[in-house]
């Protein structure tokens, strides 16, 4: 197709036999005849012979060489074409047969004259008016826009959602640290060396997460750049000759399909503070062969709903009415007041005590790892024992299986609760009295976790178990 009056179109010495365009890069047969190089090797390789397309002569060189007095006229024919295309008032006119465009090829996507219509080359193709055609565009490109501008807000918000966790990261970083020293504080000077160990992975842990989320942030500015970029672009391209949307668009539409895709929010993003908390005491007692108190379960904070509060030693929940800004992250309960051990169980024998007090909304037991924390969904891959004092009902809940409502003669204090992995039993007993209380029974396949909820303003703790270290000598 050309710009610009009818005699500025090129004479028929200026058209590749092949591809019937300006010549791109002719070369010379040894017939005289010319050809574009691309066109005379896929000529050549649909033919399997080097031969001329014009006068079927074979030709003695492989590799034809280039036509240079041609490819001049050729490029400033070009030259002079485009100088003419930028002047207003310009007519749209098809190469081949030198008529207006006024029609769009709805199979092949582009623009063509009358001629070309009726010609073999287009039998049995769908078209419409260029007007139509441009109508029609213009509405699939605001489409595209819309869901491009709406896609940029979603990664807007995404990384705002990031800041937030990388400010997050920080605020834990600060409180773990000091959490650290305070322990490390109450230890003699020669342990300061274990306290450095530990700074120093929790520090590591910081870089390693925060650079995550720069890269994350980055990776949100990216894409949101490549978003506003392609949104500019289809802005600039509506407001274009229609020829020009004719031309331009079937690239525009690659990019709109090639846009970024929804984010994914990052699990495991949050600095793992029972790493670095979790049985901090006993773990240096072990090296300094000294008794302390060891809590077999401690919570992860990560998965505490907003409304819950963890004590400094991550062994105590409870309620309360301030909502705390942290990152709503794939490990955390968004609807019910739960939090869950930081430590998960796939065989053996576990056990561990819970003071439950005046508590009046509590539920402890088992979940299952890998169910979703979000919504209540989550409900049917637990095994608990609960009580709540509006009804002064116990229940117990398993998979598969209705609530069961049952009462005790007394209001529980304390509990232990009893995990045997492999032969499948969850066992709950009356810690004051030692008195058994209720077995689910229950074939586990997968890892599980223990599972604490409360709703009471009263703490719901993980109660320390006494420890001691006994070496034995082999006679």
């Amino acid at each position: 197709m050309e710009m610009g009056s009818k005699s500025s179109l090129p004479d028929e010495d200026l058209l590749c036999c092949v591809c019937f365009d300006v010549f791109t890069d002719p070369v010379l047969l040894s017939c005289t005849h010319s050809v574009c190089r691309t066109c005379l090797q896929g000529f050549w390789e649909s033919k399997g012979s080097r031969e001329c397309p014009v006068c079927r002569r074979r030709s003695s060189k492989e590799d034809p060489t280039l036509n240079r007095a041609l490819k001049n006229l050729c490029d400033a024919f070009q030259e002079r074409k485009n100088r003419g295309g930028s002047a207003g008032g310009s007519e749209v006119v098809c190469s081949l047969h030198r008529e207006k465009l006024g029609f769009f090829c709805l199979d092949d996507q582009k623009p063509v004259c009358a001629v070309c219509q009726t010609s073999v080359q287009h039998t049995n193709h769908k078209f419409l008016s260029a007007e139509e055609a441009v109508a029609e565009l213009k509405n699939k490109l605001q489409t595209a826009l819309e869901t491009l501008q709406k896609n940029q807000n979603v990664f807007q918000e995404a990384k705002r959602a990031y800041q937030q966790t990388a400010a997050h990261i920080k605020t834990q970083v600060q409180l773990t640290e000091t959490q650290i020293k305070e322990e490390f504080e109450k230890l003699q000077q020669f342990l300061r060396a274990e306290e450095e160990v530990r700074i120093a992975a929790l520090k590591k842990e910081e870089m390693l997460k925060s650079q995550m989320m720069k890269r994350k942030i980055n990776e949100m500015e990216g894409r949101i750049s490549s978003l506003s970029q392609t949104i500019k672009n289809i802005e600039k391209l509506m407001k274009a000759e229609d020829f020009q949307i004719l031309q331009d668009f079937s690239s525009t539409e690659k990019l709109i399909k090639n846009s970024p895709v929804t984010p994914v929010k990052t699990p495991g993003a949050l600095i793992d503070v029972a790493k670095h908390l979790s049985n901090l005491t006993y773990t240096v007692w072990l090296k300094m062969q000294k008794n302390v108190q060891y809590t077999p379960v401690t919570l992860d904070p990560n998965t505490a709903a907003l409304h819950l509060r963890l004590s400094e030693d991550l062994t105590a929940a409870e309620y309360r009415h301030q909502n705390p800004a942290v990152p709503d992250n794939p490990e955390r309960f968004d609807k019910y007041l739960c939090v869950l051990g930081s430590e998960g169980f796939s065989s053996g024998t576990h056990c561990w005590d819970v003071q439950v007090e005046d508590g009046h909304d509590w539920e402890l037991g088992l979940i299952s790892e890998q169910v979703s924390r979000k919504g209540q969904d989550f409900m049917s891959s637990v095994w608990t024992l609960g009580f709540n004092i509006n009804s002064s009902k116990y229940w117990r809940r398993c998979p598969g299986e209705p609530v069961h409502c049952f009462s005790f003669g007394e209001k529980l204090q304390k509990i232990r609760v009893q995990l045997d992995w492999n032969r499948g039993k969850l066992t709950f007993i009356n810690l004051l009295n030692n008195t058994h209380l209720y077995t689910i029974t229950h074939t586990f396949t997968e890892r599980v976790l223990p599972y604490f909820c409360t709703g009471s303003d009263h703490p719901l703790k993980i109660l320390p178990v006494s420890v001691s270290v006994k070496i034995r000598t082999h006679t």
